[in-house]
C-alpha cells in the first residue's frame, strides 16, 4: 500500500508524467512492495525554496508505505529516484528531498489492514 507524491518545480508533461509514475512503478519494487497497490501522485510547477532560494529544478518526494522498510531499502530508494528526476527532468540530486512515512494503520476499499 504505498504512496509516493512528488512535487516539482518545472512544468512535467504529460508523456514524462507517464514515463515517471512508471519507473516508480518498478522503483517501489526497492522497498519489497508490489506496484499493484501503488498510487502516485505529481504536483508539477510547484514552488520550492531551499536554503533561502527559490529553485528552478527542484523536487520533494514523499514515500508513505504499508509497514516499513530497512534503512538500506530506503537508501536505495532514494539513489533510484533522485536517478530518475536528473534523467527524466535534469533536476540536480542535490535539489531533491525525499522522506519516508512508515503507516502502521493503512485504509482502503471500506476497510483497514
Amino acid at each position: 500500500m504505498p504512496f509516493i507524491d512528488t512535487k516539482i518545480s518545472v512544468p512535467v508533461p504529460d508523456g514524462k508524467k507517464e514515463a515517471i509514475k512508471a519507473r516508480l512503478g518498478e522503483l517501489v519494487s526497492l522497498l519489497h512492495k508490489s506496484e499493484a497497490y501503488l498510487m502516485v501522485g505529481i504536483e508539477d510547477d510547484y514552488d520550492l525554496w531551499f536554503a533561502g532560494k527559490k529553485l528552478e529544478k527542484g523536487a520533494y518526494v514523499a514515500v508513505s508505505l504499508f509497514g516499513s522498510a530497512s534503512p538500506a531499502d530506503y537508501e536505495k530508494m532514494t539513489a533510484a529516484i533522485c536517478a530518475l528526476l536528473e534523467q527524466e527532468l535534469d533536476i540536480p540530486g542535490a535539489a531533491v528531498y525525499v522522506t519516508y512515512h512508515p503507516v502502521a494503520d493503512w485504509g482502503w476499499n471500506g476497510g483497514n489492514f
